[in-house]
């Protein structure tokens, strides 16, 4: 099999077994695959679907979603991670809406100025959209050319990338964009999958390098990480008023950037004191087990403390909320403190054996 080859071949396969049944392949449109592509970086298909419901249902087009609160737009993208990206999707909505008057830039060029869109992004929004020839190169994209055409190394690295994109563009054919777009993401997501690949029932696999020399685990190339991976600790303080949790804003950068939480500290000792400062003495509580949470480049250990105050629940100032889960506000939650609001609220919490 040549390289001219390569489309056809795909095309008569995703023809019969592709996926033709998404959300946002029906009606197409620059604001419907803008969402779903976003929603799909680092997110799987399935996961995504809902999610792209249910936004759909909120902010119909670009003008309700760029007029919309970020607690609003955080709120519905609770659960779905890397929240930096709804940050992103609001922040580009304003600049369109600012910029453009709600007109959407249907050139590469300009689409890549938006927050959040980087050249993949940009390239299947508009093969999709518009059926503009774009080559892509997305995660599952990258697998399926590494082994393809046999290109070793970790993707990350510059010339590796750069050998890469060349491979797309050889091989992106100059109709049916919007097929081929899919037809080759789908195929990474569905038979040449980072392990097992299913290589007897790919339809490129004649002309496979990784394929003919039997090295697919080699391709692509992996990272090479120096060191152990790093652990952080932090202790968060659970305070409960008449059923309800105190949370508060975290900074708009790091980790769940913009979402509502529970007061975090460094250590044991800090949290006391600060609690201790709050009560006007030593406070009790109890320590919760221990909740663990991994991100791509570390792992979290997180302590909870609860502490009960008496009186009347109510908001304290702008950064600080009082979470009743029987009627919860419309904010966006981090999926572990999701999990530890809905332990507590029922009941259903475990308790180290500590004593301080």
């Amino acid at each position: 099999m040549k390289e001219a080859d390569f489309a056809p071949a795909l095309l008569s396969w995703f023809d019969l077994h592709g996926r033709h049944d998404l959300p946002w392949q029906s009606p197409r449109s620059l604001y419907r695959v803008w969402l779903s592509e976003v929603m799909l970086q680092q997110t799987q298909v399935a996961t995504v679907i809902p999610y792209f419901q249910r936004f759909l249902e909120r902010f119909p087009d670009i003008e309700s979603l760029a007029n919309a609160p970020i607690d609003e737009v955080l709120h519905l993208w609770s659960g779905l991670g890397y929240y930096a990206r709804a940050r992103n999707l609001h922040k580009a909505a304003r600049q369109i809406l600012a910029e453009g008057g709600g007109q959407w830039p249907t050139d590469i060029e300009h689409l890549v100025q938006l927050p959040g869109i980087g050249r993949s992004t940009a390239a299947a929004i508009l093969a999709q959209a518009l059926d503009q020839r774009q080559p892509i190169l997305d995660g599952n994209v990258k697998r399926v050319l590494a082994r393809w055409f046999g290109i070793g190394g970790w993707p990350g690295q510059a010339a590796v990338l750069t050998r890469l994109w060349a491979a797309s563009e050889a091989v992106t054919p100059a109709t049916r964009a919007a097929d081929y777009t899919q037809a080759i993401m789908d195929l990474g997501a569905t038979l040449c999958t980072r392990s097992r690949p299913q290589c007897e029932r790919c339809p490129v696999a004649p002309g496979c390098v990784a394929y003919r020399e039997g090295l697919q685990s080699l391709y692509p190339g992996k990272r090479v990480v120096k060191g152990d991976r790093r652990t952080r600790q932090v202790v968060w303080v659970l305070i409960r008023r008449d059923g309800a949790l105190r949370l508060v804003q975290r900074p708009p950068q790091g980790i769940w950037g913009g979402l509502w939480g529970f007061p975090e500290f460094p250590d044991l000792a800090a949290a006391i004191s600060a609690m201790s400062v709050r009560a006007g003495t030593p406070p009790e509580f109890s320590r919760l087990t221990a909740v663990n949470h991994s991100f791509s480049h570390f792992d979290l250990t997180i302590t909870p403390l609860l502490f009960d105050e008496l009186g009347a629940a109510g908001i304290e100032d702008e950064s600080s909320v009082w979470y009743n889960p029987h009627t919860p506000p419309a904010i966006g939650l981090a999926a572990p403190v999701a999990d530890l609001i809905r332990a507590v609220s029922t009941g259903r919490v475990s308790f180290d054996l500590f004593s301080e």
